[in-house]
């Protein structure tokens, strides 16, 4: 975070950049406040760009990532899925106010064994208290073979989320509501 302005979000890392750096660097203040040693430390992935998608991650299959058959351990891909959703929903106008996720539904379509993995996200809706996400998962170097699909929504919390029952829940997705 910026130590300047305490609620300010965490940026975006840029095309190119590891979402997350040592635990005392920080890549646009993302990885401060994760210990040394975090798992995530085990994921080889970057910021990438890519024509048409609000935000793009790329990770490598490694070793360390794969399960007993050698494909891409499915709650990993669906850490990577929810992070690119997270950081998309990051630089879009959250007002200081904090992402959580509060729904996620995954269809894992194929096995992601060649790698690497491309994770792009695409802004749905943005609502007042809720931001919806889908994220498509492709191995590219399996002729970008569709592997997995998600669609996440956001509550946005913090300074302006609201107060009253139900804030973050946004039930008027795809109306005015929100």
């Amino acid at each position: 975070m910026d130590s300047s302005n305490p609620g300010a979000s965490p940026s975006v890392p840029a095309p190119g950049e590891p979402p997350f750096a040592a635990a005392d660097e920080g890549v646009g203040g993302i990885r401060r406040g994760l210990v040394p040693g975090h798992a995530f430390e085990a994921f080889d992935w970057q910021v990438v760009t890519e024509d048409g998608a609000d935000l793009v991650m790329e990770m490598q299959i490694t070793p360390k990532v794969v399960n007993g058959s050698g494909a891409l351990q499915g709650g990993l891909m669906a850490t990577l899925i929810d992070s690119v959703a997270g950081f998309c929903v990051m630089q879009g106008d959250v007002a200081g106010r904090r992402p959580a996720t509060s729904e996620m539904q995954i269809s894992f379509l194929a096995g992601a064994r060649v790698g690497p993995v491309r994770a792009a996200a695409h802004v749905l809706r943005r609502g007042g208290r809720s931001v919806v996400v889908r994220v498509d998962v492709r191995d590219v170097g399996a002729d970008d073979l569709l592997v997995a699909a998600g669609t996440l929504r956001f509550a946005l919390g913090g300074p302006g989320a609201g107060t009253e029952a139900g804030a973050g829940t946004d039930a008027g997705v795809g109306t005015d509501a929100g």
